[in-house]
């Protein structure tokens, strides 16, 4: 059986019953990342004591009675209870299919959770949906020992870490000042690399993030210590057994010994502490190895595939959409998006 959940209670609730769940599951994290007309939802199946939950953003499709799916950004994902290696999911697969059907939806799209176990299972052999592997993300595994994550460790990043600490002391943020420095740090640095429009978050965003009582945050700041200057910062999200890198900015002035590579390591040591499994500090832009990846490599040699989840829930409809944007037809980077029919104007 499927419900529908959109309330935060009940979202919570069921959440929280899971066997395993993350930051990007939460009620919070869907309200503060939707933009637009999406509408955050929660898929939730029961086939006797076992549960299935699967949250997801519908969004209208413009100039059309249909819509379609997508996930927040991140890594979501289905999260279960109950479910072993054994479990039939021919019922759920079946079941899932009507719902879309019911709900107008013509296509879903999901990232993946890497470190969440069965996800792949609960969506595989559904007929015309398929997982890809879009590249790699780098991820400290806390369950070693601190020394031996430090010795993973590339020599020159070492070095640089503790030269680090002779310059800059570590604050947590617990003020209003501290969360606007980190802020407006964020923001320069978004600016430097020139960063879409969509990644300037609003104060709202950053305050709502350090409020939400569905997970954890901790915001790190590097202060010089003969200017008291603050150098950079780094917004890590806590839930259940894993942290995940989040948010990060630098002082141009600092650059030269960016302490943003000291931050993520004080995290690491800080959560080796506590009863966390993984610390994710995720890939490149755009899933790419770039300089973003071989950047975080240097911490551990540790990764796992970036996955995402593609279904074509009614082709028929799926090809009409596609065939209505004469703007695409030619377009090769056009033929790599999903859905086809969202890609952006050549």
């Amino acid at each position: 059986m499927i419900d529908l959940i959109k309330d935060k209670g009940n979202w919570d609730s069921l959440v929280k019953k899971c066997d395993f769940s993350d930051f990007y599951h939460t009620y919070d994290y869907h309200h503060l990342t939707k933009v637009n007309e999406e509408e955050p939802i929660l898929i939730h199946y029961t086939e006797g004591n076992k549960t299935i939950i699967l949250p997801l953003l519908f969004r209208n499709i413009e100039y059309s009675i249909y819509k379609d799916a997508t996930s927040v950004y991140g890594y979501p994902g289905p999260i279960t209870k109950n479910i072993t290696s054994d479990f039939d999911f021919s019922l759920f697969h079946k079941e899932l299919h009507q719902f879309f059907q019911e709900q107008n939806i013509i296509s879903v799209f999901s990232r993946l959770n890497s470190f969440i176990p069965y996800q792949e299972s609960c969506l595989l052999n559904i007929d015309k949906a398929e997982t890809q592997t879009l590249g790699r993300i780098v991820y400290i595994d806390l369950m070693k020992t601190p020394e031996e994550q430090w010795a993973a460790y590339s020599k020159r990043l070492r070095t640089y870490i503790n030269k680090s600490r002779t310059v800059y002391t570590i604050k947590k943020a617990n003020k209003l000042a501290d969360i606007e420095s980190f802020i407006t740090l964020y923001h320069e640095n978004m600016r430097r690399v020139d960063a879409n429009a969509s990644y300037f978050f609003d104060k709202k965003y950053f305050l709502d993030l350090v409020n939400s009582t569905d997970f954890e945050i901790e915001l790190l700041l590097a202060i010089n210590k003969e200017t008291a200057e603050v150098a950079g910062g780094a917004m890590f999200t806590k839930k259940n057994t894993i942290v995940q890198y989040h948010l990060s900015g630098t002082a141009e002035r600092y650059l030269d010994l960016n302490p943003v590579k000291l931050l993520i390591d004080e995290m690491r040591i800080r959560a080796s502490i506590g009863n966390y499994r993984y610390f994710n500090l995720g890939g490149g832009v755009g899933s790419r190895e770039d300089s973003l990846f071989y950047f975080k490599s240097g911490f551990s040699k540790d990764s796992t595939p970036f996955k995402v989840w593609k279904y074509m829930v009614n082709q028929e409809i799926y090809d009409d959409l596609v065939q209505q944007r004469k703007d695409i037809q030619s377009c090769k980077e056009a033929l790599k998006y999903f859905p086809r029919y969202r890609a952006i104007e050549c």
